[in-house]
């Protein structure tokens, strides 16, 4: 079936949104927000901080770190590092929202880690590549905390294991994992180590539709005229679906560089609308020499681990396996 012949979607009323006349967006939803708790109490998962990282562009990111603090010898174990780039649709989500202070606080509790959240901006208002720009902001950042013993963020240069920090993603906040893990190439980040990359239902696209687009077309979370606006209100102006913000296989003339990428964790879902796009990523990767280790299931949808505690639990459990 054609577009043209697909019965009449309203992608905008389906996102709760309207598009004004400057090229912002209204949103006409109260998504419920979560104020940093920076007291390490007991009975909480973990304690929260947020700070300002570039004072410019008003990004900051907020620093989880687990309630009980494993100890070595009396002394306070060194923990990795998971900068973690929440999923938003894009244009939707904030980072301070419910359901992603409740993910990375279960990280940073369950994996005993320190996570720094990345509150990227949000377009159409900041379109692409500002959230990848902001992504490599909170990744030198980090970086600069153990270089300034003195003044370094005391979660950070305390409890932080820069020997071992993992680029983490969601959706579209794969996408952003995925270029800032290249950008990050370009930068001397010493001392601080990529250990790898988490890469959950990764959020591609491109002009073809894929079997994957076309069957789960009116798929009640990610149906394909939503994630087209998505992708119509995020991309420059004047790209085209094939850009390689959008197409990962756009890097394929730059197959040299995605090479140098450490291992990757990719994980997908058979019910997602994405999927064909993710399988086509991890193909990229294989191809350009990646240590890959790609978790597909054939049962599950996009997001589902918001709503099956099950999936959650199992999704922590993977990403476990792999920085362990």
């Amino acid at each position: 079936m054609s577009r043209d012949s697909r019965p009449a979607f309203d992608p905008y009323k389906h996102l709760n949104i309207t598009i004004n006349p400057n090229g912002s967006c209204t949103r006409h939803f109260i998504w419920p927000m979560v104020d940093p708790d920076p007291d390490p109490c007991p009975g909480k998962l973990a304690a929260s901080k947020d700070v300002t990282i570039n004072h410019e562009t008003g990004v900051s990111v907020r620093i989880f770190r687990p309630t009980n603090l494993p100890s070595n010898d009396n002394a306070v174990a060194r923990l990795p590092i998971i900068i973690h780039l929440h999923g938003s649709g894009w244009i939707l989500y904030p980072a301070n929202s419910v359901a992603n202070n409740r993910c990375c606080s279960q990280m940073a509790s369950e994996l005993t880690v320190i996570v720094v959240s990345v509150h990227y901006r949000l377009p159409p208002e900041h379109r692409l590549p500002a959230q990848y720009d902001d992504a490599l902001d909170a990744l030198l950042w980090v970086k600069q905390q153990v270089v300034d013993s003195t003044n370094g963020e005391p979660w950070l240069r305390d409890y932080a294991d820069f020997s071992r920090c993992y680029i983490c993603g969601s959706s579209n906040g794969a996408n952003i994992a995925f270029q800032l893990a290249l950008r990050s190439l370009d930068h001397d980040l010493t001392p601080l180590k990529i250990d790898g990359c988490v890469f959950y239902q990764p959020l591609f696209g491109g002009k073809t539709r894929t079997k994957s687009e076309l069957k789960n077309f009116a798929d009640p979370v990610m149906p394909v005229p939503a994630v087209d606006a998505m992708w119509e209100l995020s991309l420059p102006v004047g790209v085209d679906r094939d850009h390689r913000y959008c197409n990962p296989l756009g890097y394929l003339p730059q197959k040299e560089k995605v090479g140098r990428l450490g291992r990757c964790l990719v994980i997908g879902y058979g019910g997602d609308t994405s999927l064909d796009r993710q399988q086509d990523f991890v193909n990229l990767l294989v191809a350009a020499g990646v240590r890959v280790e790609a978790r597909f299931d054939d049962a599950g949808f996009h997001s589902i681990e918001l709503v099956d505690p099950r999936r959650a639990v199992a999704l922590l459990n993977m990403i476990r396996d792999f920085i362990s």
